[in-house]
């Protein structure tokens, strides 16, 4: 069952651009050599962290949105932890939140169209001017 994940992933701030991408360039084929595919790939660039982590107080800051399943996450946790780079990483899994939206949303649609505009009377104007 495909599902939809987001992977942050921070690397050392000195990572070169070049490394970066072979970096993106491997996790890219394992997602699809699992049958997998890569929605987004975004590079957010070099932050401040909020504390120290394995001694670097800054990160490069890089976002993954992938489609697939549950081994092919395990695979890349997996790929992401023995990497050297790669300070901290976290995965969430966007679909349930998408569907939930989605539902408020046509909630929200069904109340306008359940509500109708209150009509303007032409009452009270007549009693002030009488």
């Amino acid at each position: 069952m495909n599902r939809t994940y987001e992977l942050m992933f921070i690397v050392r701030p000195d990572m070169v651009e070049e490394d970066q991408d072979k970096l993106i360039s491997t996790l890219e084929s394992a997602v699809s050599s699992t049958g997998g595919h890569v929605k987004n790939v975004e590079k957010m660039g070099k932050r401040r962290l909020a504390y120290t982590v394995r001694r670097f107080h800054e990160g490069i800051y890089i976002l993954l949105t992938v489609e697939g399943g549950g081994g092919l996450i395990h695979e890349l946790e997996r790929r992401l932890r023995v990497s050297e780079p790669v300070i901290k990483f976290l995965t969430v899994r966007t679909d349930e939140e998408q569907k939930r939206l989605e539902k408020i949303k046509k909630i929200r649609e069904s109340r306008r169209k359940a509500v109708p505009a209150p009509a303007e009377t032409g009452g009270e104007t007549a009693a002030v001017t009488a």
